[in-house]
């Protein structure tokens, strides 16, 4: 062990706060990506007075899914108001934080390596639990206070410009929006056609799993895991070799192809920041009749919308080509759909420069992390 290292069950211990406030708008979970969400759960009739009350610089993990997502899901909770998780996740707390800083063991707990020495201490059953025990034996570096200070402050900085970048884009995109209706619907044509009257929907596929020549190359594949919170995908998962490619039913994306996805996570849009290919879970489309790009990916981003909304209350579990064929529309005029384009093409230009610096910020993050280990 190097000098630095400790056990970390010397430096955290439990908490079983109950929900003694009667707390009921502010149910939490924990997703894969280490946040609180709004809890997933069903907790109607449920007695909440069980639940955990978690408050400002508290760590709250659920222990049961680290088999299943290979990730453990636990989160440093840093809202002012209080808030209630399951009582089946281990609450707990920094001992000192004179030594050990909330902010640098966050920082740890979201390396690859340590959901990797998560998963290798699960008990093997289904779900794939780990222990409290097993939780406290992990060890990691612990440099003096001052030194763990230095690398928040660093992470910090880094996470804020992702978010300014992130809200930057949110705004462009919501000004699309706002130019979409202006130069089509303030006025909508009454007449309708199909959705596939305007946009061609094609088909992807995924070569065989097990074959190792097929994968690991240069070439992106998306899937429906690759959406992110940007229009753009500019990097996968997984990636193809150009065997594997030939190998697939999907033919090579150009860049600027909307990508939907059709299981799974149904109606997600993604634009193409590069080239690249697409498992069966998803639809690319590609406008008819010289229908440009973006104004597909806005026409698209609409309709879809407006299929979610006619679904409120069924089942929208997955997306076939009748679904979109069946889908009527209103007939855009193709020479709109130009000027629109011309009018979007410097903010969805913007959009993919900020998605790129947004990546070479989450690369440096990931460098950060990585490098915990040797200081």
């Amino acid at each position: 062990m190097k000098s630095n290292y400790d056990i970390l069950g010397n430096h955290i211990r439990l908490i079983d706060t109950r929900n003694r406030e009667s707390i009921t708008d502010r149910v939490l979970g924990i997703n894969i990506d280490k946040f609180f969400m709004p809890s997933v759960a069903n907790v109607i009739g449920t007695d909440l007075s069980k639940y955990k009350l978690i408050t400002k610089g508290k760590f709250a993990c659920n222990p049961m899914h680290v088999g299943r997502d290979e990730r453990l899901p636990v989160a440093l909770y840093d809202e002012e108001e209080p808030a209630i998780v399951s009582p089946a996740y281990f609450m707990f707390e920094v001992v000192d934080n004179s030594i050990l800083n909330e902010d640098y063991l966050m920082m740890w707990f979201r390396r690859p390596e340590f959901d990797r020495i998560c998963w290798l201490h699960t008990d093997g059953s289904v779900r794939g639990g780990i222990t409290w025990d097993d939780i406290c034996r992990l060890e990691l570096p612990i440099p003096p206070i001052e030194k763990q200070f230095e690398i928040v402050n660093s992470y910090k900085a880094i996470t804020e410009r992702i978010a300014l970048k992130q809200k930057i884009n949110d705004n462009l995109i919501n000004t699309t929006d706002t130019i979409f209706f202006k130069v089509f619907l303030e006025n909508k044509p009454t007449a309708t056609i199909s959705f596939t009257d305007i946009v061609q929907l094609m088909g992807g596929g995924t070569p065989k799993t097990d074959e190792d020549s097929f994968w690991n190359g240069n070439i992106l594949f998306f899937t429906p895991k690759d959406i992110s919170r940007s229009p753009f995908c500019i990097s996968t998962e997984k990636h193809l070799t150009n065997e594997g490619l030939n190998n697939c039913s999907s033919r090579l994306y150009p860049p600027y192809t909307t990508f939907v996805t059709c299981r799974g996570t149904v109606g997600n849009l993604a634009l193409a920041g590069v080239p690249m290919a697409m498992n069966q879970s998803c639809y690319a489309l590609k406008g008819k009749n010289d229908f440009p790009a973006l104004f597909v990916f806005s026409f698209t981003r609409y309709v879809i919308a407006t299929m979610k909304k006619k679904a409120s209350g069924a089942v929208f579990s997955a997306l076939v080509t009748r679904d979109f064929e069946m889908e009527k529309v209103f007939e855009p005029n193709f020479e709109d759909a130009i000027l629109f384009e011309k009018r979007v093409e410097p903010l969805f230009a913007q959009i993919l420069a900020n998605t790129n610096e947004i990546q070479q910020l989450l690369d440096l993050q990931n460098a950060l992390l990585t490098q915990l280990s040797s200081r």
